[in-house]
């Protein structure tokens, strides 16, 4: 039985290795120094399949880390992480991705700060 402070130390431990996953350059080394070939670091990835769970899930800074955990079950993905041209795609992706989210979201705050309030509807009362 682990103690509360191991516990927490496990937690930590993990949170920060899970959000390590997000960076593709992390899991091309991962690849090439073939940990991604061990049973046992593979066990290990399925074991952290957890923090796909709300309550874990909600202390993530990087959300996409869980997408790469997710392509982590696959033995094909793990094979193509070896390629440094396969984890530059992945990077430049990321990046499109941020850049169209980051974009899309500053249109919508902009739209939605230019909308007049809104009133409330009356009910009955306009009715009268």
């Amino acid at each position: 039985m682990e103690t509360e402070e191991q516990a927490r130390n496990r937690f930590q431990s993990e949170l920060e290795f899970i959000q390590c996953l997000a960076n593709p350059n992390y899991l091309n080394f991962l690849a090439q120094r073939g940990f991604l070939r061990e049973r046992p670091f593979i066990n290990y990835l399925k074991y952290l399949l957890y923090w796909k769970e709300p309550e874990y899930a909600k202390f993530l800074k990087y959300p996409h880390c869980l997408h790469m955990l997710e392509l982590l079950q696959y033995e094909h993905f793990r094979k193509e992480l070896v390629n440094a041209q396969c984890t530059k795609f992945i990077d430049e992706q990321q990046l499109l991705h941020w850049q169209h989210y980051s974009r899309k979201r500053s249109r919508l705050q902009q739209a939605l700060a230019e909308q007049p309030p809104q009133q409330p509807p009356h009910g009955n009362a306009a009715a009268k």
